[in-house]
């Protein structure tokens, strides 16, 4: 007998690009058959005539704060639970919170919304090797510290290396280098990074990235583009993307489906020539949490805010929207959340990017098709994360993640201040054989694994 059997839903194949109506049988947290008249089901979800897709795979976000959530409550995997993710990547933007082991053992003892995967992150090395000045280089004793810490983490399952560059520019092209001097040439590896600057400094930070994939040699995902280039540069920063990798360059690109970014206050993205920068004023900026949750900053708010609430999240609203469909629309961009939550609190990527994305950019504005569309959020990143042979696609033997939703409905519903409403239309999502949410209910927060580098 079949552990779960789902019937009566449109199967997409993305790779064939068709929909299939077949029943799909699991045991054991695998898919073990897929066609008509299937075996009997311990339980039998009826999908009435909705999608059954695998599950979505979010190949950038950030787990929870447990410092804030004393491992009590999710703050940021309920929300990708419910807008269908079943398999995340932590350690982004070269922030771990803690250890990557340190996120498995918690795992194993408490359980998860959804699968982890996780890089190490450079800026997390920094300051455990007591480098804590953003502005100032790493000692050479320093850097021969963390490439070791480095080895060590990918040797442990960590699927590589991620660089928060921005928040450290101090950083040099020699430390970023020399911390990957024991991996280099692993191509079974990932590097990401968030770039060193945007706007009219993106085309410098594309070369910077793409001069760490060759020198380093190995594969390479560049983190958000939209808050990198999606200020009057995104033409010429995805024209540059293509160059590389018709000169044989592995670069790809993730990035979210909204016009504003978000990251503290208090980082080295808000220093007060930001603006001249971006050639906006502080009222571009939302800050999120009391005592200024919901509001727009002025100067006096700015400069009390990075004083004395530097960890608050705040959102610039400074993206231009045409150049988010151009990014959404290319054959080399993968759709992530980048979603992180403080206190709940944040930008409401982390709770409707999926669901958007398909509901506003796929079926209403029709920037690709729905097959491309898919492939955007589960094989793209599934084989980026080399996940090819057990998540992504809907196959015998393949894990049994699954996201089932109603095309005609589904849209995000979180909004700038409001920003971990559920989406609408996702009606239920599986990790690993196990039925863990329907609609908005939650039905189990302990499905999910810890997945080391395969």
């Amino acid at each position: 007998m079949l552990d779960l059997k789902i019937i009566n839903g449109k199967l997409i194949d993305a790779e064939r690009a068709q929909l299939l109506d077949l029943e799909l049988g699991i045991k054991d947290g695998k898919i073990v058959c897929i066609g008509k008249d299937l075996p009997d089901a311990e339980q039998v979800i009826d999908a009435k005539g909705h999608y059954v897709s695998p599950g979505f795979i979010d190949i950038h976000m950030h787990e929870e704060d447990y410092s804030l959530t004393k491992k009590k409550e999710w703050d940021i995997a309920e929300c990708m639970l419910r807008m269908g993710v079943t398999t995340a990547v932590i350690g982004n933007c070269g922030s771990n919170r803690q250890w990557p082991f340190e996120v498995e053992e918690t795992i194993a003892k408490q359980g998860n919304p959804v699968n982890y995967l996780s890089y190490i992150g450079h800026n997390f090395l920094r300051g455990l090797v007591g480098n804590h000045d953003t502005k100032a280089e790493s000692s050479p004793a320093q850097i021969e510290q963390m490439a070791r810490m480095v080895r060590d983490a990918v040797d442990d399952g960590a699927i590589g290396v991620s660089y928060g560059i921005e928040y450290a520019q101090g950083m040099t092209f020699e430390e970023e280098v020399g911390i990957c001097k024991y991996i280099k040439g692993r191509r079974e590896l990932l590097l990401a990074a968030h770039y060193r600057d945007d706007g009219d400094k993106a085309i410098p930070s594309i070369v910077e990235m793409a001069d760490l994939c060759r020198t380093i040699d190995i594969p390479f995902q560049i983190s958000h583009l939209s808050s990198c280039s999606a200020l009057g540069f995104m033409k010429e920063s995805l024209d540059l993307i293509d160059k590389y990798n018709a000169e044989g360059l592995d670069l790809s690109v993730d990035a979210y489906p909204y016009a504003a970014f978000s990251t503290t206050i208090g980082s080295d993205v808000f220093l007060p020539d930001c603006f001249e920068h971006w050639g906006v004023g502080p009222d571009t900026i939302e800050l999120t949490e009391p005592p200024y949750q919901n509001m727009r900053c002025t100067w006096d708010i700015y400069e009390d805010a990075r004083k004395n609430y530097p960890h608050m999240y705040a959102i610039a609203h400074v993206m231009r929207e045409d150049e988010i469909v151009m990014e959404m629309a290319h054959p080399k961009v993968m759709v992530a959340s980048d979603g992180v939550y403080r206190n709940h609190k944040g930008h409401p990527r982390g709770a409707g990017t999926f669901p958007r994305f398909l509901g506003k950019y796929v079926r209403d504005e029709k920037v690709c098709d729905l097959y491309t569309g898919i492939r955007k959020i589960t094989s793209m990143p599934a084989e980026r994360l080399r996940l090819g042979d057990r998540k992504g696609l809907l196959k015998v033997g393949y894990d049994a993640d699954i996201t089932i939703f109603d095309y005609d409905i589904i849209i995000d519903k979180a909004v700038f201040g409001d920003p971990q409403v559920p989406p609408l239309g996702i009606d239920w999502v599986i990790v690993n054989g196990k039925p863990a949410c329907r609609g908005t209910e939650i039905l189990s927060h302990n499905c999910g694994r810890y997945i080391r580098r395969p």
